[in-house]
């Protein structure tokens, strides 16, 4: 199977289909349509059939802060390292757009994976937090 690497994020529903084959935390549909469209840069892998398989974005204030974020490989294609051209892709960008001292963080819930872009563990010298809005 060929696969082709596209700047841009997938559709809302295909985000939502992705994060729940994966296994990821639910986002509303409302959220998706609000915060696709200002991701500060986004990759969706597509299968040589048209269908999106893979997606990560970058999300932040596009100067001092920048946050890895729904990186995401759909179970079947997974082991086909398109995860990581979508790391070198994320990275490749940071490299051109982000100014000195910025900062990049992400959420790793894989092992091992990160590290060989440079990312480190941030504790114990400071501890990732997190606030979930629940409904009304």
């Amino acid at each position: 199977m060929e696969y082709e690497l596209r700047e841009s994020p997938p559709t809302v529903s295909r985000f939502l289909e992705l994060r729940a084959a994966a296994g990821m935390s639910e986002r509303s549909r409302e959220g998706v349509e609000r915060g696709l469209p200002n991701s500060v840069y986004a990759v969706s892998v597509v299968d040589d059939a048209g269908e999106t398989v893979g997606m990560a974005r970058i999300v932040g204030d596009g100067g001092a802060v920048f946050h890895i974020c729904d990186m995401v490989v759909h179970p079947d294609h997974q082991g086909q390292g398109l995860g990581s051209r979508m790391m070198d892709a994320l990275m490749d960008w940071i490299g051109e757009n982000a100014p000195s001292q910025a900062y990049v963080n992400l959420l790793a819930d894989v092992d091992g994976f990160y590290e060989q872009w440079g990312f480190e563990r941030s504790a114990p010298a400071s501890k990732g937090m997190y606030y979930r809005v629940s409904e009304a």
